[in-house]
């Protein structure tokens, strides 16, 4: 009882037809900024390398961080 392969018939009013959700814009961040890490804690922006990286202090120990900044979040 196995089917044939065809072709499958494609419904334009599928529910699963539903494009992705835009990604949500990259958080820029500047100098002075208190940011706030999952792991690391609390800390301060110290310095920016363009849109793509940060350096951050977290009271003495500094961190720098590639985009997309997922466990980061401006206070």
């Amino acid at each position: 009882m196995t089917r044939p392969p065809g072709t499958r018939r494609h419904l334009p009013n599928s529910p699963f037809n539903v494009p992705p959700p835009p990604a949500p814009p990259i958080e820029q961040f500047a100098v002075g900024d208190r940011v706030s890490h999952d792991q690391y804690g609390l800390g301060r922006i110290v310095g920016v390398e363009g849109e793509d990286a940060v350096v951050i202090d977290f009271a003495g120990r500094q961190g720098r961080f590639l985009s997309p900044y997922t466990k980061l979040a401006k206070l």
